[in-house]
């Protein structure tokens, strides 16, 4: 018989702009989740965390012996240093698993003012190299989030040159930038993208012209033809989910997906996959195989096409730029089950998008768990029989032709 090869389990890292998004990554199987707090990291707008939310999302994550990380990743300008050592205590003492730190400033005061709260370098540094990993290594660090244009060939050289934790990306939005350093929306919205104010300006819709020096500006001609198209110059998704032997093979940590400023229907979609990945390849290394059912359910949240990155090439503009060469099937998050009478076969669900009796819809849960039926009947809280679930939030009865669970999601086809 012979003996089953132990593979190091990398932790499915997630993302959580709120505490609703922390306990849903959580409960979909993440391992981690990392968030942003109210001062020093880069996603203004995200829904960050107060230090009583933090509290609350660590209390919550050691049930399921999961961590929380909490990014700390701005370029730091004269002045935005202030109470940082403070800020780092706390996070220590609330119980924050790690920090995630990209300006050695900032990393040199956590080190000294904050003893025992552990630093991850964050992918902001560029970190692409062996040689840079053992330098914040003797520096103190524990954890390198890894540039994301190294190649996966990088990625197993340098964890054989290096016993320090390595993080990489594995799915969501990739900045256009190198390492996410963009200034584009400083000169666009005078927001600045390295303190927490991207405003995705690349990802706006651009006119092209071209003009010549002492000429008249003209769109741009392809074989003579003038073209009149707009032009983004974000780059399309990542998504690593038929590669997940490679990255396991390679000894990488940690797996990370974008998104702090998603939605709990992604959250909760994507973590699921990545986890049953993991958990399948681990489980029978030799016969494992992606499966298809993993694949449709990433770009049933997906809002761009999906590609590799950089981990097998430099791909060129037509694999990195986005565009509408595929037609994405999008899907609508309607619902979440708050309740389930196993007697009655009814379900309590709170309504997040409006949906209509005769819809087809789906639920899905934790483990890959899913089913789909159609609305034959729904009741308000009144017990009044409804044809429609109109408004935000409202909470509504329905039977349900499968067993469902408690934050169990519900979502359907857009028309």
């Amino acid at each position: 018989m012979t003996e089953k090869r132990q593979l190091k389990r990398p932790e499915v890292l997630a993302p959580a702009g709120t505490l609703e998004k922390l306990k849903t990554a959580i409960h979909y199987g993440a391992d981690a989740v990392y968030i942003g707090g109210n001062s020093y990291g880069l996603r203004s707008r995200a829904g960050n965390f107060s230090f009583e939310e933090m509290k609350e999302g660590v209390e919550f994550a050691n049930q399921y012996g999961a961590k929380v990380y909490v990014a700390a990743n701005m370029v730091a300008h004269e002045g935005d240093l202030e109470g940082a050592g403070e800020f780092f205590r706390t996070l220590r003492d609330i119980g924050i698993s790690a920090v995630i730190i990209s300006d050695p400033a900032f990393i040199d005061i956590c080190l000294t003012e904050a003893p025992g709260l552990p630093v991850h370098l964050s992918t902001q540094a560029s970190a692409t190299n062996a040689e840079t990993l053992q330098f914040w290594q003797e520096e103190g660090l524990e954890r390198a989030v890894l540039g994301r244009e190294v190649s996966m060939e990088e990625v197993r050289k340098i964890r054989e040159n290096t016993d320090l934790e390595i993080e990489v990306f594995i799915h969501g939005a990739m900045c256009i930038s190198y390492s996410g350093r963009c200034t584009l929306s400083n000169h666009m919205s005078k927001r600045d993208a390295n303190r927490g104010g991207c405003c995705q300006s690349c990802r706006w819709k651009y006119d092209l012209y071209e003009m010549p020096f002492g000429g008249e500006r003209h769109y741009i001609a392809e074989d003579g033809q003038v073209k009149e198209e707009e032009f983004s110059m974000s780059a399309v998704d990542m998504s690593m989910i038929e590669h997940i032997p490679d990255l396991i093979e390679a000894g990488v940590d940690s797996l990370k997906i974008e998104g702090r400023m998603k939605s709990i229907h992604y959250v909760s979609t994507v973590a699921n996959v990545y986890k049953a990945a993991v958990n399948s390849y681990l489980e029978d290394p030799e016969h494992y195989e992606t499966k298809q059912e993993w694949i449709d359910e990433l770009w049933k949240v997906a809002q761009r096409e999906l590609a590799t990155g950089f981990y097998y090439g430099i791909p060129d503009e037509n694999a990195q730029l986005f565009g509408e060469r595929r037609k994405i099937p999008e899907y609508k998050f309607i619902g979440e089950v708050l309740a389930y009478d196993d007697a009655t076969k009814m379900a309590t669900i709170r309504q997040r998008n409006r949906f209509y009796v005769g819809d087809e819809i789906e639920f899905y849960g934790p483990g890959m768990r899913h089913h789909e039926q159609t609305v034959e009947k729904m009741w308000n809280e009144d017990g009044e029989s409804i044809e429609v679930a109109p408004n935000p939030m409202m909470i509504l009865t329905m039977p349900v032709t499968e067993p469902v669970q408690v934050g169990d999601m519900i979502r359907k086809r857009k028309k």
